[in-house]
């Protein structure tokens, strides 16, 4: 079927990496005794970019504003894929999209018609450069004939990758993103289209893929819609998808809608514009519960539901499951900050920006010495104290995973001279690790899942402790059907019963 489009007028943290390896004195000691940072959260996922036009486009400007705008879903590398007149070109490479685009010594290159790119976070594996995206595929006279770039987790890329290996398949590196690459290249006999029909059909987890020929874009996503994906139009020539829609504000364009699950969009030769077709037609869609909670950029809208507005919301209803007396509330940066601002509108208690958040500090410290740990708490988060000394005071924090940021950051507020202190978590309890394209702690790791709320509260050395019931979250996000395995352990994908030993955080 085609995609019906109006006609658009133009609009004006390293990851942190396991390097107390290499660190002889330390290697004896284990990563808490190591006090590793950055601070336990939910790390990111990645990001991924497309744009397509019929005409030439500044893609070198256009994909860094669009990476540029996704740079919090991944900070490790990043790189682009340009198309133009039957050649594509890659840059990739290790740092933060800005650093990598500096690099590039004739930008001039990289223009053309057809762009994708990805900011990238590893949430497992191998960390090495042939890991960077996009990955591409050549023929046998060296040429780039297929690139794509992927976020989220393949559940079967171990048997997969056994199977084409078997086939005489030759892998250059670790990742599932390569499985997906070479399923397509190995089908392409079938049209683009059948291609990644067929991909699809044998791929399991969760994904949201872009890519290009030499002459076609294509972007699709898996049967539950778990990882994001948003449609844009910047002209009636020019398309753009993105993890997010804060990436289409990036380079002027406007929002059409989100990609369906199963669904793909691509370009022919036959037929004018993007098209698109369903793999399946009854798929239902179950994006990621934690996109919201944390995970997007506060002014992106997801599935018709703007991110800001969910965790404002969520704050005033974690007061009313969970009202206390105090004179301050105060939201952790940054996630913590728009909630925290929805509870002090449902309570009337003053919201107070009093936690000040160092924005230039690094993602990767190894800090061995304790003394010298306790000092970076407050270099990181550092409160003002004035404001808040001798009073009864609610921490909003978006979560809480291995319980040891929040113990450092009540010590804080107790060093502040803090009369009281009730912790609200605007997410249910994280019982249970994702292995669907979120780099989360294995279980034993999992505060929750290990302690009690009451053991909890005395862990962490305050007077309250509520989270957001899963109901109440349920009721904000205005539908269940979203992924809430890693608050149910039930998950909309089968849980394998060994991840596969490649790299599945791309």
């Amino acid at each position: 079927m085609d995609l019906e489009f109006q006609k658009y007028s133009p609009l004006p943290k390293y990851a942190f990496q396991n390097r107390y390896e290499e660190f002889e004195e330390a290697k004896h000691l284990s990563r808490e005794e190591l006090g590793t940072y950055p601070f336990d959260k939910m790390e990111e996922e990645c990001g991924v970019f497309g744009l397509h036009s019929t005409e030439t486009q500044d893609t070198f400007s256009l994909s860094q504003f669009g990476l540029f705008a996704l740079q919090h879903r991944g900070q490790e590398a990043c790189g682009i894929a340009v198309g133009n007149n039957g050649k594509i070109l890659s840059v990739k490479d290790e740092g933060l999209v800005l650093d990598v685009f500096k690099t590039i010594e004739e930008p001039e290159k990289f223009m053309g018609s057809t762009v994708i790119g990805h900011t990238r976070y590893t949430t497992a594996g191998d960390k090495k450069k042939y890991n960077f995206q996009p990955f591409f595929a050549k023929n046998e006279y060296d040429q780039i004939i297929l690139s794509i770039a992927h976020n989220g987790n393949l559940t079967n890329a171990k048997q997969l990758r056994r199977e084409l290996e078997y086939e005489g398949v030759v892998f250059r590196a670790t990742s599932d993103t390569e499985v997906i690459l070479r399923l397509i290249q190995k089908n392409l006999d079938l049209g683009l289209r059948g291609a990644i029909k067929a991909t699809m059909e044998k791929i399991e987890g969760a994904y949201s893929v872009v890519g290009i020929t030499r002459n076609k874009f294509f972007a699709f996503r898996d049967f539950n819609g778990i990882r994001p994906l948003v449609l844009g139009a910047i002209d009636e020539n020019t398309f753009v998808v993105a993890s997010e829609s804060c990436a289409l504000d990036g380079v002027g364009a406007q929002y059409v809608r989100d990609i369906l699950p199963g669904e793909i969009v691509y370009t022919s030769d036959n037929e004018k514009g993007l098209q698109s077709y369903l793999v399946k037609e009854d798929c239902v869609n179950k994006i990621c519960a934690f996109e919201y909670i944390y995970f997007a950029r506060p002014d992106s809208t997801l599935e018709g539901i703007n991110v800001h507005e969910v965790r404002e919301k969520s704050g005033m209803k974690i007061w009313e499951q969970a009202p206390v007396d105090a004179d301050i509330v105060i939201g952790v940066p940054d996630s913590g900050v728009p909630a925290a601002i929805g509870f002090s509108k449902a309570s009337g208690i003053p919201f107070r920006p009093v936690l000040i958040k160092n924005r230039y500090i690094g993602r990767s410290f190894i800090i061995p010495s304790q003394e010298m740990r306790e000092h970076f708490v407050n270099l990181k988060l550092n409160p003002i104290i004035s404001e808040m000394k001798d009073k009864r005071v609610v921490i909003i924090d978006d979560s809480i995973v291995r319980g040891t940021t929040s113990k450092r950051l009540v010590k804080i507020l107790k060093n502040a001279g803090v009369k009281e202190i009730h912790f609200r978590s605007v997410s249910p309890p994280i019982i249970a690790p994702c292995f669907l394209g979120i780099d989360t702690p294995t279980k034993d790791d999992l505060i929750s899942a290990n302690m009690t709320k009451d053991e909890l509260r005395k862990y962490l050395d305050v007077d309250s402790l509520e989270f957001l019931s899963v109901d109440n979250l349920v009721n904000i996000l205005g539908s269940p059907n979203h992924c809430f395995g890693c608050f149910t352990e039930k998950y909309p994908v089968k849980n394998p019963d060994e991840l596969a030993f490649v790299d599945q955080g791309d």
